[in-house]
């Protein structure tokens, strides 16, 4: 097996839990360099606290080198092929938006349970945006750390397995899939029984997850501002849960276990 390819326990987990954690997915290098544009944008002054006046400063896609070439690195593009399945997946070239969370007792107003839903989005109204069973629109939800995270920095939280029960919920619905009005109608109550992981780890660690898997931010309860990215990886095909004469990637493996398709 290549150093730039995921080991076969690292796949099997993706498909179990809904997520693989990769370190030193790119250079704390490229990290530090990220970093000073995003603190030059957020107009705050990275050695004065007294400028972080606010829980979170969201800044939008980055297109510039040392984000280009986080998303860009041997073990990401292979990942990314190992998961999605090559040729499955269209290259990015920024980064998307970055959410930046800054110590503070006080309520981001972002913190709920919630799945990235990804078509029906020129729509101005969020929760009509919808997910399907096939996650049109999106192979991949991705977590790149540019900053190092800690349990107190506002690590994203993750209920483990969690993308199996969005699986079952959307299943019924079809192509049309649910919006996240819908999704979101119980509280996400079929996962809430699932354990929690904390997306932590140094600068240039990133988690590749399930589109489906359910998610939350949380308040920064650390010393330090945390710098990390959300970008989706668009899916270049449509996924299928019946495939003739090609493997089925682990995102569909993933969704055929939670629907047991024979």
């Amino acid at each position: 097996m290549s150093r730039h390819q995921l080991s076969r326990t690292q796949v099997r987990a993706f498909i179990d839990d809904g997520f693989v954690r990769i370190d030193r997915a790119f250079s704390h290098e490229t990290a530090a360099e990220a970093r000073a544009i995003l603190w030059r944008d957020t107009g705050c002054d990275p050695i004065d606290p007294t400028t972080w006046t606010t829980p979170v400063i969201r800044l939008g896609d980055y297109g510039q080198p040392p984000f280009r070439d986080a998303v860009n690195t041997p073990i990401l593009r292979h990942g990314f092929d190992q998961l999605v399945g090559e040729r499955r997946w269209l290259p990015r070239a920024s980064l998307g938006t970055f959410p930046i969370r800054f110590p503070s007792s006080a309520d981001p107003g972002d913190a709920g349970w919630h799945v990235d839903v990804s078509f029906g989005v020129e729509n101005s109204d969020v929760m009509s945006w919808r997910a399907n069973i096939t996650s049109k629109g999106r192979a991949l939800l991705m977590l790149f750390l540019f900053s190092d995270v800690g349990e107190d920095d506002a690590p994203t939280r993750i209920r483990v397995g969690s993308h199996l029960d969005i699986a079952r919920r959307l299943g019924p619905a079809g192509d049309d899939g649910l919006s996240l009005r819908e999704l979101a109608a119980n509280g996400f109550e079929e996962s809430a029984g699932r354990a929690i992981a904390l997306a932590t780890g140094q600068a240039g660690t990133v988690y590749l997850c399930h589109p489906f898997l359910v998610h939350a931010a949380q308040p920064h309860r650390g010393t330090r501002p945390r710098f990390m990215a959300q970008p989706p990886l668009l899916p270049a095909e449509p996924f299928r849960l019946h495939r003739e004469g090609s493997p089925y990637s682990p995102v569909e493996e993933a969704i055929r276990k939670a629907l047991l398709v024979a």
